[in-house]
């Protein structure tokens, strides 16, 4: 069930069933010569859709763009300030509180988000106290970054070893090629590939990483290894909102 397609009607009868909803949140960032420039909110998006299906859970308008304040050396790439996207969300979570719902399950594609996430969670707690919002103390948030899944990581080692990577990996390309298989681009890729730096600014960034991956190895990707970590992220995942939405 998706909010952008349901009306307010549909929304008030869902309420009455549950509290919880889905939002998939990602980036626009550059993922290497090969990768999607939108890579982490498709994955999000798909994931979470698929999460819906298996949990009747509704699910959130994508937030497309994240922090990826590093990334922006490379042509493309769009990101939020965290002062912003911590605003986003409080904006966010207080309309919807306001509606009814207290349990928001951030389906995550981008780890450069998580530090923000988390940081905009505490602030939207403290809003929602400030501002008296009836049920906002009950507001509960966690994030669940589909690519950290115990089942997805243990794949991806499976398959790609240390060629995996923590950006523009195999793993995360070939969920795109399954999901997208008319977008699958093809670029000469070098052997070597920088690894293991430290992460300070865009220019910095680049400099450190030339064609914008992160020890990773994106040609091993395919898209039949994507339908198997779609399908494992979305079981795991939809165990995990089962046990948020239950829980006290």
């Amino acid at each position: 069930m998706l909010l952008h397609l349901s009306t307010w009607k549909e929304i008030e009868a869902y309420l009455k069933q549950s509290p919880g909803i889905i939002l998939p949140i990602g980036s626009t960032e550059q993922h290497g010569p090969t990768g999607l420039i939108g890579t982490d909110a498709i994955c999000a998006e798909a994931i979470a859709k698929g999460v819906s299906e298996a949990t009747n859970a509704l699910v959130a308008p994508t937030i497309n763009v994240g922090m990826a304040l590093h990334h922006t050396a490379f042509p493309g790439s769009i990101s939020l300030k965290p002062s912003t996207l911590i605003q986003v969300i409080k904006d966010y979570l207080t309309c919807l509180t306001r509606a009814g719902f207290t349990k928001f399950f951030f389906i995550n594609g981008h780890g450069g988000n998580i530090a923000t996430l988390k940081a905009a969670f505490s602030e939207s707690y403290a809003h929602l106290s400030d501002l008296q919002i009836p049920n906002g103390e009950r507001v509960q948030c966690r994030v669940a970054n589909w690519f950290m899944c115990r089942s997805v990581y243990k794949l991806a080692k499976e398959l790609y070893g240390n060629q995996e990577g923590s950006h523009a990996t195999p793993s995360e390309v070939a969920l795109t090629q399954y999901l997208y298989p008319e977008a699958i681009k093809r670029a000469p890729l070098s052997e070597t590939v920088a690894s293991g730096h430290p992460i300070y600014g865009a220019a910095d960034f680049r400099r450190r990483y030339p064609d914008g991956r992160m020890g990773s190895n994106p040609a091993l990707a395919t898209p039949q290894h994507g339908k198997q970590f779609y399908e494992l992220a979305v079981k795991e995942l939809s165990g995990s909102y089962l046990e948020f939405l239950a829980a006290d």
